[in-house]
């Protein structure tokens, strides 16, 4: 069941009287009941935009938001029962911890022994029993982004809006505080709209992840259907640590194709869709776990690395050639020999097709 819908919705800012370019343009989709969706993109894409329209920090330019069967455009922010996390805790420093989290609830008159229980509540989802009389200032980061949630949590909102929650982390914390809002998700089973830049948060947490690029969606999908069913370039690009090989290739008479000194046959599924294409170029994606290196015994016969980086469990190793730079991500505990020759080994069903134009995935045929 359909539980925030945006239906048709565009963010136009102006200078002046002067449009500019839209922060969201002609969004339509609806997020489901418990749901927890990810936005991600670069900077200036749109995805917390998103965020201020559903909490009514942003006026809407065109378009709707529906929660579920009411309209949010109108509705005053303290009637709209959402609750928001931001980026900097926004705690009271002069305030413990328990007076963080029952300030709201006293605004609403609520009853003390009602605030009480969802204080307790709250604190012990979070681990903060021991820090409930700790002011902000005698807090480490992560314990004060936990007092944020705890304060979202207490007014049990129709749907949580966490805009960039991890960014003042440290690595380390990052991982922990990740870990502890998937827990939260699974626990409360709440509704909970995510935005960051880090792929890897989005690929984490969602359920289905919004990519942005310039206020457009480019794609909504799970993590496995973004990662290895990219619609276009923007998302092959963005979305992979390290991203996707893009290399410009062109497609021979007999339908090959090739890559630095080696040729390969164009994949059958996808001969349909690269028939238009026969004597022009492509790029072709390909990603850097899907490349097979085989040890050469001569420079001629195989392709020498320029640069290799050891990670502890895998080294990436990187050719230049003349479509451009690949980079091979190969699974091994030992650093690899930069003297090294190497032969590619492709599999045509690891391969992706973009038109160079459009920039768009040519699509596989299905051959059963």
């Amino acid at each position: 069941m359909d539980f925030l819908t945006f239906h048709h919705v565009s963010k136009q800012y102006r200078d002046g009287k002067k449009e500019t370019a839209s922060a969201v343009h002609d969004a339509h989709f609806s997020i489901q009941r418990g749901e927890l969706i990810v936005f991600v993109g670069p900077s200036g894409c749109g995805k917390s935009t998103f965020l201020r329209m559903v909490a009514g920090l942003e006026e809407i330019t065109s378009g709707e938001i529906i929660l579920e069967d009411q309209r949010l455009n109108d509705v005053d922010v303290k009637m709209r029962d959402i609750a928001m996390v931001f980026q900097d805790y926004a705690l009271y420093p002069h305030m413990s911890v328990e007076e963080n989290l029952a300030f709201g609830l006293k605004n609403q008159k609520i009853p003390k022994q009602k605030i009480k229980q969802k204080i307790d509540e709250a604190c012990a989802i979070l681990n903060l029993s021991e820090l409930r009389q700790r002011l902000p200032k005698q807090l480490s980061g992560g314990q004060r982004q936990r007092v944020a949630l705890g304060r979202a949590i207490v007014k049990e909102p129709k749907a949580f809006l966490l805009d960039e929650p991890l960014s003042n982390l440290d690595a380390k914390l990052r991982v922990q505080t990740r870990k502890m809002i998937a827990q939260l998700h699974n626990q409360l089973q709440a509704t909970m709209i995510y935005v960051t830049h880090d792929q890897t948060e989005a690929m984490t947490l969602a359920d289905r992840i919004v990519v942005m690029n310039r206020g457009i969606i480019q794609q909504i999908d799970t993590p496995e259907r973004i990662y290895l069913h990219p619609n276009n370039l923007f998302v092959a690009g963005f979305i992979g640590s390290p991203p996707m090989n893009l290399l410009h290739v062109r497609i021979k008479d007999d339908q090959s194709l090739a890559v630095g000194t080696f040729r390969f046959s164009i994949p059958r599924n996808y001969k349909e869709s690269l028939q238009a294409f026969i004597g022009k170029e492509v790029i072709l994606g390909v990603r850097p776990e899907d490349i097979q290196l085989e040890e050469s015994s001569t420079a001629e016969e195989g392709m020498k690395p320029y640069l290799t980086e050891f990670l502890g469990s895998e080294n990436l190793i990187y050719f230049k050639l003349r479509e451009g730079e690949l980079i091979v991500k190969k699974n091994l505990s030992l650093k690899m020999s930069p003297d090294m020759s190497y032969r590619l080994i492709i599999n045509g069903e690891n391969m992706h097709f973009f038109d160079p134009q459009s920039g768009e995935h040519l699509k596989r045929r299905s051959l059963t």
